[in-house]
């Protein structure tokens, strides 16, 4: 579990294709101590798993499925990257809950000035609008932003300087594409009211989701 505040950037040092999967060299531009094998690291918003290290670089492994709902098979070696670590038990909760595991890819429509800040549209598959509100949050490319603006298939989020300074969101420009998560406490909740609203599990329904279905729950 992650938070969606970037720690640092990172550069990819190597590029290792075998098939549809990659192993990923990363060499941090921070100071990032204590690596430890096996830890979860989000690079780009994507959750992997530390499989070699050295000072300030790391070796991850991203599989077929993560290659095909990412962005990641885009970096070369140079790209730079946002990473955060696993949230620890007592940490700070500075963004939101971010679980590393990317919905789909956005896609950056336009960006325009907004006082010193950046107005940055961004346009996605229509079918996870649902868990996409004004004001509540988004990961995109592993950072935690608040969405302005909503509709079927696109969101705007305002980057502040220190953003812009801290992550890579400064070279995204019109066209460039990034990995994007939806609240995971939206996607709990339709799963759960699925049945009483005719999802795809309604057949075990004891009903429909009305008045009188959150009247008789104490709603």
């Amino acid at each position: 579990m992650f938070t969606g505040l970037i720690l640092g950037m990172g550069q990819i040092g190597s590029v290792e294709k075998k098939g549809k999967e990659t192993r990923l060299g990363v060499k941090t531009l921070f100071s990032l101590p204590d690596i430890a094998l096996g830890e979860s690291i989000a690079v780009n918003g994507a959750c992997l798993t530390v499989e070699t290290f050295t000072k300030n670089a790391f070796t991850a492994y991203a599989s077929a499925e993560t290659m095909s709902r990412t962005s990641l098979g885009g970096l070369a070696i140079g790209s730079k990257v946002n990473l955060e670590r696993a949230l620890a038990m007592g940490d700070r909760l500075g963004g939101h809950m971010v679980s590393g595991h990317v919905d789909c890819l956005a896609k950056v429509e336009s960006v325009v000035p907004a006082g010193e800040s950046k107005l940055y549209r961004l346009s996605f598959p229509e079918a996870y609008s649902a868990f996409v509100v004004e004001k509540g949050s988004v990961a995109l490319d592993g950072i935690s932003l608040t969405v302005n603006a909503t509709g079927p298939g696109f969101l705007t989020v305002n980057i502040i300087p220190e953003t812009q300074k801290s992550t890579t969101i400064a070279a995204w420009k019109p066209g460039t594409t990034v990995n994007l998560e939806t609240d995971v406490i939206g996607k709990y909740v339709q799963q759960m009211l699925a049945p009483y609203a005719g999802g795809a599990s309604a057949k075990a329904a004891p009903g429909g989701l009305d008045e009188d279905f959150f009247r008789s729950h104490g709603f």
